[in-house]
Formats: structure tokens, C-alpha cells, sequence
């Protein structure tokens, strides 16, 4: 695992994008996306890259991550529409290559099952993008989920109703159901790029990288993965003891070593 310590949030957001135009370059063809606040920045930076450099994502297939049981994809806070509004029509991503679970699905535990195949028969996700909630979530895996869960519906817990209740027009509007990926599924991916900005993200992500593999912080799982990139600033490191160590590897990377 890599952890990258930025000072700023835009800071953040240019090192995420710059593994995600490395993994582009390098040809990867199949990129994971999160929604939410974390990966904002990096998909802005991205959208400039494509606009004033030519950074193309022609040809590339994205899957989402999760999306809200109950809300069609047409839904303004449905997380098809929210990506597609972050980053889809900012860059040249086929709108017809970017999947995602089917939340208004008449069998959502079906759909669940079948939205796991799908990413199976896409072959592993090159590079999976991904945001950590306060309580250690990852995608909507909340605490007590299996490390080695499939895609599924879950439960949201009140602490994750309440945060998204921003996005809402309360928490009691958040629905209380999700089709997530698991974490399973996730940690097949061959590369994660984990980022978070905040001191409110402090707790979770010092669990997630230095604390024990359990489900009590689903996020921990990220330690049994070969090729993991946490990307955080400084107020979401702080809770890091080992934080300059990270600082100095980063400062000592072999040239051409990449993230």
C-alpha cells in the first residue's frame, strides 16, 4: 500500500488523476467509479486533462461502484445521474459503456446477482476509484459486512442516512437500501485508488490503513490487496502515526516507479 499525503484537496485530486491517466496510457480499458464528495476533485482534474490536454476515454467501460434502491437512473440523486453530471459528459466516455445497478429493478436482489456477473464477464477492473465513509464504509459495505461479500442489497446504517442527508432534502429522504458491490468483488480489481479529504475522514482512514483487518472497518480489507493508492490531505492524515514514513517513501520512489 501507498499513501500519498497531499496539502490540498485540488492536490488530491491531480495525484488521483494522474494514476488514472497513467492507467489510461498504460491501457486499461475497464475503470471502476465511486460517486460522493472524495472523488470530486480528482474527476474535475480529469475533465480539464481532457478538454486542454486530449486525454481521451475512448473505447474505455466504467461500472459504478453502487446506486440507492428505489431510484430510477433518471433520479437527480441517483448515482447514474450523479456520475454522469461529475464526470461522463465532461469527458468522451461512451454514455452507453458506464454501468451500473439498476436500483429501480422490480427484483433488486436479482439485480444485485446480475450486476455481480456483469463485472465478472468484463474481466477485473483495471483501476477501481473509491471514497471511505466516517464510519469506514467502502462503496455501501457498513461495518459487519463480510471481507469477502459479493454484490449485494444492504442496509444503510443511520450514521450514513444522516451524512447523505446533504445530497436529500433530509435524512428520512435517503432511502435505507443500497445495491452495493461487496468487498469481495471489489478487491478484484487490480489496482485501488482510495482518496479522502477532511479531518471527519481522519478516524476512518488511519482504521483503514493501520489499524486491523476487520469488518468493524470494512475499509481495512484495502491492506490484503497487492496494489493499493490512498491519497488523502492533510487534515484526513492526521490520524496517520506513520505518516512520515509515508512522506518519506514518497519523496525516495524509484523514478518511473509510478503510483
Amino acid at each position: 500500500m501507498e499513501v500519498v499525503i497531499t496539502t490540498t484537496v485540488e492536490d488530491a485530486g491531480r495525484v488521483v488523476a494522474d494514476v488514472v491517466t497513467q492507467a489510461l496510457h498504460g491501457g486499461a480499458r475497464v475503470l471502476g467509479l465511486a460517486t460522493g464528495s472524495s472523488p470530486l476533485a480528482a474527476y474535475r482534474e480529469l475533465a480539464r486533462r481532457h478538454r486542454e490536454e486530449g486525454l481521451s476515454f475512448a473505447g474505455v467501460r466504467a461500472f459504478l461502484l453502487d446506486e440507492y434502491v428505489g431510484l430510477p437512473a433518471s433520479h437527480p440523486q441517483s448515482y447514474a445521474r450523479v456520475i454522469r453530471t461529475e464526470l461522463v459528459d465532461a469527458v468522451d466516455l461512451d454514455p452507453a459503456g458506464v454501468h451500473g445497478p439498476a436500483g429501480d429493478a422490480a427484483d433488486v436482489l436479482a439485480e444485485a446477482r446480475r450486476y455481480d456477473e456483469a463485472l465478472r464477464a468484463a474481466g477485473p477492473v483495471d483501476l477501481q476509484v473509491l471514497g471511505i465513509g466516517v464510519n469506514g464504509h467502502l462503496g455501501f459495505n457498513e461495518p459487519g459486512s463480510s471481507l469477502a461479500s459479493r454484490t449485494r442489497v444492504k442496509t444503510l446504517t443511520a450514521r450514513t442516512r444522516q451524512d447523505n442527508a446533504r445530497f436529500f432534502t433530509g435524512a428520512d429522504a435517503v432511502p435505507r437500501h443500497v445495491i452495493t458491490q461487496g468487498l469481495g468483488t471489489i478487491t478484484e480489481a487490480r489496482h485501488l485508488v482510495l482518496t479522502a479529504s477532511g479531518e471527519h475522514k481522519a478516524a476512518a482512514v488511519a482504521a483503514a490503513v493501520e489499524g486491523p483487518v476487520t469488518a468493524s472497518c470494512p475499509a481495512s480489507v484495502l491492506q490484503l490487496h497487492p496494489r493499493v493508492t490512498v491519497v488523502v490531505d492533510e487534515a484526513a492524515a492526521s490520524g496517520l502515526a506513520q505518516a512520515e514514513h509515508y512522506r518519506d517513501v514518497l519523496a525516495h520512489k524509484i523514478a518511473g516507479q509510478g503510483y
